[in-house]
């Protein structure tokens, strides 16, 4: 199991795959990283040598990613808030800071799972 960026990578995978369980990797930089380094992308983690390991190392200290992305993008969540900006006063407020609808949907960010409200009682006479 290779260990690149603090992230153990799963063996089975393809190395352009793998490179994406790393916080802040997506498959455009995975690409552009394979591509700089000379790795092949159908190449499996379990298959990678220690040259190519070594050298996607060295292409991963340029980037931000894990630990120091997070704490990154939570600090620039708290300036937000601290500067009471609208994004800021929706991130407060737990509600979505995008422009998204809010009165029906942004159930994963703030309402919860949906909840069905029975029918009215229909009088007797």
């Amino acid at each position: 199991m290779a260990r690149l960026g603090g992230v153990d990578l799963p063996n089975n995978k393809r190395i352009d795959v793998a490179l994406c369980y790393i916080y802040g990797i997506g498959p455009a930089l995975s690409a552009r990283l394979l591509q700089s380094t000379g790795v092949k992308p159908e190449t499996r983690v379990k298959e990678l040598a220690e040259a190519d390991i070594v050298k996607l190392q060295q292409a991963l200290r340029d980037c931000v990613i894990e630990g120091d992305l997070r704490r990154k993008v939570t600090l620039d969540v708290k300036r937000l808030i601290e500067i009471g900006s609208y994004r800021g006063q929706r991130h407060r407020k737990g509600l979505p800071s995008r422009g998204q609808r809010s009165r029906t949907n942004a159930r994963t960010n703030r309402k919860g799972p949906k909840r069905t409200v029975a029918n009215k009682k229909v009088a007797t006479k």
